[in-house]
């Protein structure tokens, strides 16, 4: 068996891969694990737990309430709640863990249990072994008052992180008066506190997708598919549209126009902005290797350096605390202002994107302009040793694409993590270009690597 955790929590079909039992048993072993680390010396242990929408949510999130109070900690259920916003509140309220039910983009049969530490961080990797290590083990269960209490703070947990979300922008009660903002909720997570901060902010907010039933996140809305929201921009003469995903961790805009801007464009967009603000530390900003080649060119044209990490946004958060980086993120659209928040926070993202519309008069597309995106062309090449991604004919072949696309293009061979394939992805000036060498050296992979 593979390790539980993934890069994001535990994730997968629920009811399935994602049990009740399974919420139960991580849920107590989470709190005896950090209990045994001194998180919860000298005092009762609290905890947070919220959950996005989908209809499983309600009982896996049952289940790990259940579990925590049982191993003696005290619950506050918050409820649907965005993913940053229980990680916000984690901190904000000062309890020594949070638990958010989410399996983000994905479709809605599946979900997912992330844990936040003390502060609202990711649990460190030995942290989450540990906890996988710990399940079924014997413990000594408290009775009579030692059991945990649980409470409710619906409507008050939302209304908090709202105050704080518009807080962020410290520039006047109405900083986004005059701008109207179609929205696409993805039927999720933000589908309540998503338009309350853009129109606390002051915006005219046109709202789609935000009826959800249990059963309709992310189905064809949000995000992942962001046509009702370019439809929606150009029907409602918007200035710009935003869209979140399920649990509201990333956020994808579109201009007046109806075009898309990616994640890299808009994190492009925020690091000049800070930037000029004196507030991107060390002019750096900090992205994955999937990040377009685009981005990287704009941001040395504007003095502003990029480190690039593995793929995955914990890696992101990894690489901006050890450096003190104050800006980093996706091209889906995770984005991470660690001034404000812990993790990637979609309503944050599209009020500080708003913001910058609204400030410097300029249109979503111009901004946008600044950071073209290159042409890019990913082929997945199936039936392969992924393994072997390091054999010197594919290396050579990689190199000598490199060797051809200069300073204008770049090459990326991933292996997949989970299925016999590796990812072939090509950036070059012009698509056909892309195109032919990205073919290219699928050929060479296919021949080199197959099992």
């Amino acid at each position: 068996m593979g390790r539980l955790f993934g890069t994001d929590g535990v994730r997968g079909l629920a009811n399935r891969d994602v049990t009740a039992e399974l919420a139960l048993d991580l849920s107590v072993a989470a709190a005896h694990v950090l209990g045994s680390t001194g998180a919860f010396e000298g005092h009762r242990p609290r905890a947070v737990v919220g959950r996005d929408p989908r209809a499983s949510g309600e009982f896996l999130a049952s289940a790990v309430i259940a579990g925590l109070a049982s191993a003696g900690v005290d619950v506050i259920d918050l409820g649907v709640l965005p993913t940053p916003g229980v990680a916000y509140l984690t901190g904000a309220l000062a309890v020594d863990l949070g638990v958010m039910l989410s399996a983000s983009h994905n479709p809605m049969p599946d979900n997912g249990i992330k844990f936040f530490a003390r502060g609202g961080h990711k649990l460190a990797d030995d942290l989450e072994d540990a906890i996988e290590q710990r399940i079924g083990e014997p413990w000594e269960r408290p009775v009579g008052s030692a059991v945990g209490r649980v409470s409710s703070d619906l409507g008050l947990a939302a209304d908090r992180y709202v105050d704080h979300l518009v807080g962020t922008l410290r520039t006047g009660d109405a900083p986004l008066a005059g701008l109207r903002i179609a929205v696409d909720c993805a039927n999720g997570a933000a589908s309540d506190v998503g338009p309350a901060a853009l129109r606390a902010a002051g915006a005219d907010v046109v709202v789609i997708n935000a009826s959800p039933d249990g059963r309709n996140i992310n189905e064809k809305c949000g995000s992942t598919h962001p046509e009702q929201l370019q439809a929606a921009v150009i029907a409602g003469e918007a200035h710009l549209g935003v869209a979140f995903d399920g649990d509201a961790d990333r956020c994808l805009a579109v201009d007046a126009t109806g075009s898309l801007v990616d994640g890299d464009q808009i994190m492009g967009i925020l690091a000049v902005a800070m930037r000029d603000r004196g507030l991107l530390h060390r002019d750096t900003l900090v992205t994955t290797v999937m990040s377009n080649l685009g981005l990287q060119l704009a941001m040395a044209d504007a003095g502003i350096t990029t480190v690039q990490t593995a793929v995955g946004d914990r890696y992101v958060l990894e690489e901006m605390r050890s450096g003190g980086f104050a800006l980093g993120g996706e091209q889906s659209g995770h984005v991470i202002m660690s001034e404000h928040a812990t993790t990637g926070d979609g309503v944050l993202t599209a009020l500080h994107l708003a913001a910058i519309v609204a400030t410097s008069g300029r249109s979503l597309a111009e901004l946008a302009s600044s950071v073209p995106r290159l042409p890019q062309v990913l082929v997945n090449v199936g039936g392969v040793d992924r393994s072997r991604v390091t054999d010197p004919h594919v290396q050579a072949a990689v190199a000598e694409a490199e060797a051809e696309l200069g300073r204008t293009g770049r090459v990326l061979l991933r292996p997949s993590g989970t299925e016999p394939l590796v990812r072939v992805m090509v950036e070059a000036a012009a698509l056909v270009e892309a195109e032919r060498l990205a073919e290219q050296l699928a050929d060479v992979v296919r021949a080199r690597l197959a099992l």
